[in-house]
Order: structure tokens, then sequence, then C-alpha cells
């Protein structure tokens, strides 16, 4: 009401100032936003694989070649560099991951110690929680709704989503090659954005 009368939008409208005396407390509930995850100045991890960001999107509306139709991104917070796999079911989640941690580590010579993720039944299982007990992971969960908590996986995975759905705008290839298109997505990354800390590319 103040806005029609100082910019006298309303033929016939008295001019007065209107004064809201009353709060609503309902009201004023209804419209709060959701506090925003504040990011840290100064980065806690000092090497590769100390922490890992892992989340899994799908199903995809159309299955890829190979018949799969989830894919589960798996980010190094040190260097941000991903990997991804390609899954039929959600159930092969478990699987994936053990070998996965197995042969990271043995190649990097550096051993997983947290593990970031949402609290998915494929991430939060007696499979998941068996294997990261006898190697001493510790899993942090990210709370229900709320997906800002674990921003590096879903950040991730929106920016290969969109990478992937560029490629194929620009090539015109057939929509079965989506997650082709993904799997090029993150190579493409891993080679080409700098880490601002380190000032070079994963």
């Amino acid at each position: 009401m103040n806005k029609l009368v100082k910019g006298n939008l309303v033929r016939g409208l008295p001019l007065k100032i209107f004064v809201n005396d009353h709060t609503c407390v309902a009201c004023q509930k209804g419209k709060q936003h959701k506090a925003s995850c504040k990011t840290k100045l100064v980065s806690s991890i000092s090497q590769p694989l100390q922490m890992l960001h892992m989340d899994l999107f799908g199903p995809t509306y159309v299955r890829s070649i190979n018949h799969k139709t989830y894919c589960l991104v798996v980010t190094d917070n040190f260097s941000r560099f991903s990997w991804v796999f390609f899954l039929a079911l959600k159930d092969e989640t478990s699987g994936i991951l053990k070998r996965f941690i197995i042969e990271i580590e043995n190649q990097l010579n550096h051993n997983v110690k947290v593990i970031m993720c949402d609290n998915g039944t494929e991430f939060k299982n007696w499979e998941m929680n068996e294997f990261c007990g006898l190697k001493g992971i510790k899993r942090e969960f990210s709370v229900a709704r709320t997906p800002q908590q674990n921003r590096v996986a879903e950040r991730k995975n929106r920016t290969l989503i969109e990478a992937a759905i560029t490629m194929q705008q620009l090539t015109s290839t057939y929509y079965n090659f989506g997650l082709e298109a993904v799997n090029t997505a993150c190579f493409v990354l891993n080679r080409v954005l700098v880490r601002k800390p380190h000032n070079k590319t994963p």
C-alpha cells in the first residue's frame, strides 16, 4: 500500500502513510528462509582421499547403451577430482564403492578417512557399515531434505548433467548416449578446471 501511495499508482487512493504496528508471527515463520551453510575460509583437508563426497543421481529418462540408469559421482575434497560409475540398479552401489576405495587407496598410497553423503539407503546399509567399520572410515551424513550440506557432490552432479546436455544438443546425438556424455564431461572437467587453493588442475 505504501508503494502504491508513494508512486501515485492508483487514482483516488488517499495520500497517507500506512504503518503496520502488528507483526504476525505465523507470517514471519511462513516466509522465513533456511539459513545458508557457510563455507570455511581455511580448508582442513591437507591430502588426497582425506574426504570423499559422493552422491547418486537417476534414474535417467532414457537407458544408456549398456542399460544403465543411475550414475554414482565421487569427488575428492582436496583436488576436486571426480570419478563416475554407472549402475543399472541402486543395489550395486555398495559393491562398486568397496572395490573403488580399495583400488584407489592402493594406487595413491593414501587412506580414505571420511565419506560425506546423504541419508540414502545405498550409502546407509549393513554392507557399507561393515566395510567402513573394518577400514576405519568415518561417515558423515547430511540432514534429510537439506542438499546444501552435501553441496560439493550436488554441485558436481549439476555441472556434469548440464555439460552432458550441452554436448548432446551441440552434436545432436541420440538421448541414449546421455551417460556416455556425463562420462566425457567428467573426463574433460578433471583436466580443465583449476583448483583455486592449489592453482593447478586436479
